[in-house]
């Protein structure tokens, strides 16, 4: 799986390596350092102040395109792994899988169903009793059976529909 990295794969990666390692870190307080010496030698001009402004202003917004890159891939790789972690475990939902593409909206959601389970889980009396979406959707489906029948539930569904149909555009 040992591709060869195109130029700029190889140069972002130095980069990156480069510009997190300490002796960056160490030449750009030494810059800093050297400006302010500067200071008094040329009075503290509006050119010195500028070499600063312009120097900083480039390389920041040279870095945050490099951040940005490097992010991207690390993320990308992360999601992967999780991805095959999984896919390949017997008691998890593959249904988790490749979820960083849906909505915000949708993801707002599983946070309270997980939130939810979380309070579920804090109940047990065993730490290694599990709950899985499947089970969690089992247990909302014998009780959505039951609700059904309600008259809340029913007058809850029908303003949730309407609200819905009003919402299309025409």
């Amino acid at each position: 799986m040992a591709k060869k990295k195109n130029f700029f794969e190889r140069f972002s990666n130095q980069a990156t390596a480069a510009t997190g390692s300490s002796a960056a870190f160490f030449t750009a307080i030494t810059v800093i350092v050297v400006w302010g010496i500067t200071g008094p030698i040329f009075k503290y001009s509006d050119t010195w102040q500028l070499i600063i402004n312009t120097g900083t202003t480039i390389v920041t917004f040279l870095m945050v395109f490099l951040i940005q890159k490097s992010q991207n891939k690390d993320s990308k790789a992360i999601h992967l792994k999780l991805n095959e972690l999984l896919a390949s475990h017997q008691g998890a939902s593959n249904r988790m899988v490749d979820i960083e593409d849906i909505t915000e909206e949708e993801l707002d959601q599983l946070h309270k169903f997980y939130v939810a389970l979380a309070k579920f889980a804090e109940k047990e009396d065993d730490l290694t009793c599990t709950h899985s979406i499947d089970a969690a959707e089992e247990n909302h489906n014998f009780k959505l059976s039951n609700y059904r029948t309600k008259k809340h539930y029913n007058d809850a569904r029908t303003k949730k529909d309407s609200s819905k149909q009003s919402e299309r555009p025409a």
